[in-house]
């Protein structure tokens, strides 16, 4: 039986996508930083950086780094920069969005107040109206069941039951805009496109 087992275990291991690295750069110093890192992926999959740093120096940031692993056998498959819109102006938004395409780094952002929190509130249903940085945390707070802690490092674990219903709203809240205007659609979040990439990897 534990032969069967095993032999089992290593047919789903060959079917699995082969391993990639990550590096993701991220504005804020502690929320997406904390989240990403709670991805149950092998340990050498991530290699996540809060850098605390605008649009376009966290791009800058994202190819230095890639170019000092460059030749060493460390070197990253996926390349993400998470940020905000709405803390920037659109012109900086932009222009990192237009550099980071320049260099095959990908980007997922956020573009609403508070704007990482409308991925979490997405894991309880669609939503796509703007509201204030206050009411994202009280609603967050009345749908967890418990204080929501802007820097909370169980916040993957809280949510994931309802991880596959915030892929759906997400992407559904991110195409409904026609044209899209990265820089105008708010609220809206490209989150679910990195979720989706790590989610390969999850064991």
């Amino acid at each position: 039986m534990q032969a069967r087992a095993q032999g089992y275990a290593d047919r789903l291991a060959a079917i699995r996508d082969p391993i990639e690295r990550f590096l993701i750069v991220c504005e804020g110093e502690q929320t997406e930083p904390n989240y990403f890192r709670s991805f149950r992926v092998p340990a050498n999959v991530l290699d996540v950086r809060g850098m605390g740093d605008n649009t376009v120096n966290l791009v800058k940031r994202a190819i230095e780094l890639r170019d000092a692993v460059q030749g060493t056998g460390q070197a990253y498959d996926q390349i993400w920069c998470v940020f905000d819109r709405d803390s920037f102006p659109a012109k900086h938004f932009n222009a990192a969005l237009q550099l980071a395409k320049n260099n095959a780094i990908s980007v997922t952002f956020s573009n609403s107040n508070e704007a990482f929190e409308i991925w979490y509130l997405l894991h309880f249903a669609y939503h796509d109206a703007g509201i204030s940085r206050q009411a994202y945390k009280d609603k967050l707070t009345e749908l967890l069941g418990h204080t929501y802690e802007k820097n909370s490092r169980t916040i993957y674990d809280d949510l994931y039951s309802r991880q596959p219903d915030a892929l759906r709203n997400a992407e559904k809240l991110h195409k409904g805009y026609k044209p899209s205007r990265p820089e105008q659609n708010n609220p809206c979040t490209t989150v679910y496109q990195l979720v989706e990439q790590l989610n390969r990897f999850v064991r």
